[in-house]
């Protein structure tokens, strides 16, 4: 879904929120250079140490909300699953105003908590942010284009289930969650969000 939205082959390419750099090296084979920005130190560490063996890759300490790059540096932004959650998330949203080249694209991928089972136990575990129909209102007001995207987990056991679950949500609710759920697959539903400028 992401390449029908834009293209990152010889442009420069900016993974904000990089973590442990996943997608960093896929980046790298067509690009003709990758930022990859993390404020935690340990992922950013582990991130240069997955990219090393590229001479355009580079990682830097920085939030969306400070983003380590000169004015119109980057061609294509990737963010998925950091900071840009809707309302509250506008000083990052002037940050790609700034850094971002005329032409270029912004890729934002987050839960879509309005459908699919783990969108309900997304709205069940945070229940303090906005509801998906205001969290589609806010991008939707600033020029961002929606695109669900369907996807899943499958687990090879029980066990594997539990731990990704706990990691998700705090106790209590992933005891509720994994009560109810039977099985080794959970369908999960995303937005892809992106913004032409």
């Amino acid at each position: 879904a992401m390449a029908d939205q834009a293209t990152w082959a010889g442009r420069d390419v900016l993974d904000l929120g990089c973590g442990t750099g996943f997608h960093l090296p896929a980046f790298a084979e067509d690009a003709r250079t990758v930022t990859g920005v993390e404020p935690h130190p340990d992922l950013a560490a582990l991130a240069a140490r997955r990219t090393r063996r590229f001479d355009h890759v580079t990682v830097l300490p920085g939030t969306a909300q400070a983003i380590p790059l000169p004015d119109a540096a980057v061609d294509v932004v990737h963010v998925r699953w950091a900071y840009f959650f809707g309302p509250g998330c506008e000083p990052g949203l002037a940050e790609l105003d700034r850094v971002v080249r005329r032409g270029g694209t912004a890729l934002v991928i987050d839960n879509d908590g309005s459908r699919s089972t783990f969108g309900s136990w997304f709205r069940r575990g945070y229940p303090h942010l906005p509801s998906p129909q205001e969290i589609e209102r806010f991008w939707g007001l600033r020029g961002w284009t929606r695109t669900p995207v369907d996807m899943g987990w499958r687990f090879t056991s029980r066990a594997d289930l539990e731990a990704v679950v706990r990691i998700e949500f705090r106790p209590e609710t992933a005891d509720e969650i994994l009560r109810e759920h039977t099985g080794l697959e959970v369908d999960y539903a995303v937005n892809l969000w992106s913004r032409t400028y």
